[in-house]
């Protein structure tokens, strides 16, 4: 019986992967942000390469044109703008994917709880979504990462490190971004609390804990996949926005959404310095949505070939 379970499985996952090469357009954004990925992992090769740090000033080429050595150009400070986007893309995709991946756990156990206890809890988690939800999501941002850490009690050596804008739009984000993935994961689990085999381990003796981690969580991986995949690129989004208002991620730390701050005076002079951050979060953001509509394609278990 084990056996052919696991051929079962093995059987399902050849399936959705060969239903996901099907889809162009997904297979196309792996290897868009794959690309994306080692670019921004090799920004300390890049700096080797080119001989030059990603925050060296030089004044005597502000606004120098791309050379065979500063392939994207010079900033107005005379910063390399290839490096300084390879090191903002570190920042910008460790916020979208960390960001996620914590509100994907985070949604993933609330909404696990509402499914499988049911009754006043899940009324009263279910309520807690939607009081989240109805939240003006953008505003409600604004003012938190706004928010004065010096006068929220934190620590002075604390809260003027230099990469606490980094760890705060982390938490921002992940503690208004877990609904979608707790709404999910209860409608499916709603069901799969009913099948025989969760039915036959209630019987066996197993304890809630057991059963929802071992025999539910696992039949709810599809769409807490594709969900948290298609929030990651919501998540970047986001933070550029807040980046771009000036209240994300602070210099000296480079993000593709505080580099578009920094051009957005520069535009009519130096429009490629606007141009370059743009257009990466507009590839990552649409690679992530065609990811997840693949992801989504491929795992549905209603697709048939």
């Amino acid at each position: 019986m084990t056996g052919q379970m696991y051929a079962n499985a093995v059987s399902a996952r050849r399936l959705a992967w060969a239903r996901f090469r099907r889809h162009k357009l997904a297979m196309s954004s792996v290897a868009l942000l794959a690309l994306l990925s080692i670019f921004a992992a090799a920004a300390p090769l890049w700096e080797l390469i080119f001989d030059i740090r990603a925050d060296h000033v030089d004044l005597m080429s502000r606004f120098a044109a791309p050379t065979l050595g500063s392939w994207f150009g010079r900033d107005e400070l005379g910063r390399d703008v290839f490096l300084r986007l390879a090191y903002g893309g570190q920042i910008s995709l460790l916020v979208g994917t960390v960001s996620a991946l914590v509100a994907a756990v985070f949604g993933t156990l609330i909404g696990l709880a509402a499914a499988y206890r049911g009754g006043w809890i899940d009324a009263l988690l279910m309520r807690l979504t939607d009081s989240v939800i109805s939240l003006p999501l953008l505003p409600l941002l604004i003012v938190l990462a706004a928010l004065d850490l010096n006068k929220l009690g934190l620590p002075s050596a604390l809260a003027e490190t230099e990469n606490i804008s980094f760890y705060r739009i982390i938490f921002i984000v992940a503690l208004l971004g877990w609904t979608t993935s707790a709404r999910i994961v209860r409608g499916a689990a709603l069901t799969i609390r009913e099948r025989d085999f969760v039915l036959s381990a209630k019987a066996q003796g197993a304890g809630a804990w057991r059963i929802m981690l071992v025999h539910i969580l696992p039949n709810l991986m599809s769409p807490i996949i594709v969900a948290t995949t298609l929030s990651a690129g919501k998540i970047i989004l986001l933070e550029s926005v807040l980046s771009f208002l000036g209240l994300g991620i602070q210099p000296p730390i480079a993000s593709w959404g505080n580099l578009l701050t920094n051009a957005q005076e520069l535009i009519h002079t130096a429009p490629l310095l606007a141009f370059y951050p743009g257009i990466a979060i507009f590839l990552t953001v649409i690679a992530f949505n065609f990811l997840g509509d693949g992801l989504q394609d491929a795992l549905d278990p209603k697709a048939f070939d």
